[in-house]
């Protein structure tokens, strides 16, 4: 959308599938297109507010992303699951612990905390205070909690055998994002405490359906429901340009893109 804040923002740093897009060896029209929209990492998001910003996710391309968007600040990191397009840039965070001069505060299930811990196990290590390493302090989710001026809280969704979790940031009362990745669907519990965010921003992997990820019927069904007052689609897949999904979209509904803007 081009918008921009000075003191609050949410940004998107990543709105590709797992395979990213152009993919490996691919010669579709998406993945030959100039369209910079269609150039699409792994997904993760940044949102911040006065001093505070918050990471979801750490994907591959974490610190291309960080580069690209001036990010040099993190108040912590949150975990919608443990796959691996959206934890292995986790190592990348390291930088961030030497300009912030602390141990980086982490959050996410016990599931993805202890998969986090079993492949970078220094990360974790409470006597390591080296610069240049990468030094975290875990958090199990206990809900709702609070970074910053932000009331945080998460939602258990099924993505085929794993669960992840989606995330509601409140501010002053008001509900400001919901961020909902890699699900295949969401309870109806969920979409009564998410309606009427002001923006959601939601898993829709392609049109036709899958077995682990929302379809693009299935996630315009589920905005509809929540009741946002703007929508954004992410983890999107290569079969159709940006220009193509967008054109058979609802007015209120947006295809993201790497590097969108969203004041608030």
């Amino acid at each position: 959308m081009g918008l921009l804040s000075e003191t609050s923002r949410i940004v998107i740093l990543g709105s590709g599938t797992s395979q990213g897009v152009p993919m490996i060896g691919c010669g579709c029209a998406t993945c030959r297109s100039t369209d910079p929209r269609d150039k699409r990492t792994r997904c993760s998001l940044y949102i911040s507010s006065g001093n505070t910003s918050i990471l979801i996710d750490s994907p591959p391309e974490l610190r291309l992303q960080c580069l690209r968007e001036n990010i040099n600040h993190l108040s912590a990191i949150l975990f919608t699951h443990s796959h691996a397009d959206h934890i292995m840039g986790f190592d990348d965070l390291r930088r961030f612990c030497d300009l912030c001069g602390t141990r980086l505060p982490i959050y996410g299930s016990e599931e993805v905390l202890s998969t986090l811990k079993r492949i970078f196990p220094y990360a974790f290590d409470p006597a390591s205070e080296k610069n240049g390493y990468l030094k975290v302090t875990p958090h199990v989710i206990e809900n709702p909690f609070e970074i910053g001026p932000f009331t945080i809280s998460a939602f258990p969704l099924v993505h085929g055998k794993t669960t992840t979790l989606g995330y509601l940031f409140e501010l002053n009362g008001q509900k400001i994002l919901a961020y909902l990745v890699d699900c295949k669907t969401v309870p109806r519990t969920t979409i009564e405490r998410l309606s009427a965010v002001q923006f959601l921003i939601i898993d829709a992997l392609r049109d036709d359906p899958h077995p682990t990820h929302l379809s693009t019927a299935e996630a315009i069904e589920i905005a509809r429901r929540i009741g946002a007052k703007k929508t954004f689609f992410t983890h999107l897949t290569h079969h159709k340009s940006h220009k193509e999904r967008q054109s058979s979209l609802p007015k209120d509904i947006y295809v993201a893109y790497d590097g969108l803007e969203i004041s608030f």
